[in-house]
């Protein structure tokens, strides 16, 4: 699907066709004709295209002749989510900047372009190329900042989950986060490699623009942010994982302790009542009371190997 945006009184307003300055979004559903097509309209490489769509491209930007590609990466929330996959995912989006146009394509329906198509960015337009890039590199790291932040809230409330119980589910969902995050670590990675090249090599030409340059520098440091967060709650999960796999290991042994520790306990009135079910003459025998007497002695021999195991803490 191909539409065509452009700021008129302050507001994003579609378009029915091209305008000089416009902005062109192209979002899913569309055919490789259609991208034919549009390649073909607006004179780019088709490949500048089809890299775009590549859920596994790494943030870079590219340069021929007068037109330029970014593709960066931004995450989505996986709707696809099975059991123990990642909560989110990284895909990337292809800002493609030609002569009076700026093209945006990806295969996914992406909450930063989004944003820009509910009017909630304020102060961008289109018409400017390098202030438009500058916006969607910014609100991408809000992004990210928001992903992280939600991943976080959700890895405390697993963990007083993990307080009252030791089960596979919170393990699982644990498990879930720390892949997202692994997702958020490569891409903010290859996010600011690209942000740092583009910058020493003033692919946007805004070295003059003060203001611009300042906004590029603030970017650059947000993304180094939540890069730091990420590896934060990265390697906070890590340990939080690996403790609550000693704890339900130590619980496990405990447990099985306490079972061994009953099992001796009633061993001893089940070794007397076998001495007495021996053919053998033994003390006792024929008297009235010698079932008390076993009894009380079974009884009195298990409370003295509990005591005894109470008193090494192993009871």
């Amino acid at each position: 699907m191909v539409r065509y945006y452009a700021k008129v009184d302050r507001k994003l307003k579609e378009l029915e066709v091209p305008e000089d300055g416009c902005w062109i979004n192209i979002s899913p559903p569309f055919s490789h004709e259609e991208l034919e097509e549009i390649a073909l309209q607006f004179d780019i490489p088709l490949d500048f295209l089809t890299d775009s769509l590549d859920i596994d491209e790494r943030s870079r930007y590219e340069r021929e002749d007068d037109i330029r590609l970014i593709v960066v990466n931004t995450p989505i929330l996986n709707e696809t989510e099975e059991e123990n996959d990642a909560i989110y995912i990284t895909v990337p989006i292809g800002i493609i900047m030609v002569a009076g146009y700026i093209i945006t394509i990806t295969s996914y329906e992406n909450p930063v372009l989004q944003s820009f198509l509910d009017d909630k960015v304020r102060h961008f337009n289109p018409d400017d190329e390098s202030g438009f890039v500058l916006h969607m590199m910014e609100q991408n790291v809000y992004r990210f900042l928001t992903c992280l932040k939600k991943l976080n809230l959700k890895r405390n409330l697993i963990e007083k989950e993990l307080y009252d119980s030791s089960r596979n589910r919170e393990l699982k969902q644990l498990l879930s986060i720390e892949k997202s995050l692994v997702y958020f670590v490569n891409s903010l990675s290859a996010n600011e490699l690209l942000k740092m090249k583009m910058k020493r090599t003033d692919f946007l030409n805004i070295r003059d623009d003060e203001d611009k340059s300042d906004l590029f520098e603030d970017i650059i440091i947000d993304n180094s942010q939540a890069l730091e967060m990420a590896n934060i709650y990265t390697n906070i999960l890590n340990g939080t994982m690996d403790a609550y796999g000693s704890i339900i290991s130590n619980n496990l042994n405990i447990t099985i302790r306490r079972l061994t520790t009953i099992t001796i306990i009633l061993m001893v009135p089940t070794l007397v009542a076998s001495f007495y079910g021996m053919n053998v003459p033994l003390p006792l025998q024929g008297k009235s009371y010698a079932m008390a007497v076993i009894f009380g002695v079974s009884i009195v021999f298990s409370l003295l190997v509990a005591w005894y195991f109470q008193r090494k803490r192993l009871f």
